[in-house]
């Protein structure tokens, strides 16, 4: 079998071309799609959340509350 992109002569079962590094066949997997990241204003509104929670266990703990 011949490399399509140069020429070079290669095995019948070799994934890439040993000489270019071109693949032979078509991919046989899908690569896992690319997960989108979270929007930016979702990600300060858990911040604030997180802590204005944290802020009001350490006011009730520090005021002494029994």
């Amino acid at each position: 079998m011949q490399c399509r992109s140069c020429g070079a002569e290669i095995a019948d079962k070799a994934l890439i071309c040993y000489r270019c590094g071109t693949a032979t066949a078509d991919a046989k997997y899908q690569p896992a799609p690319i997960r989108r990241r979270r929007s930016r204003p979702s990600r300060m509104i858990t911040v604030v959340i997180v802590v204005a929670v944290l802020l009001l266990l350490a006011l009730y703990l520090l005021s002494g509350v029994r």
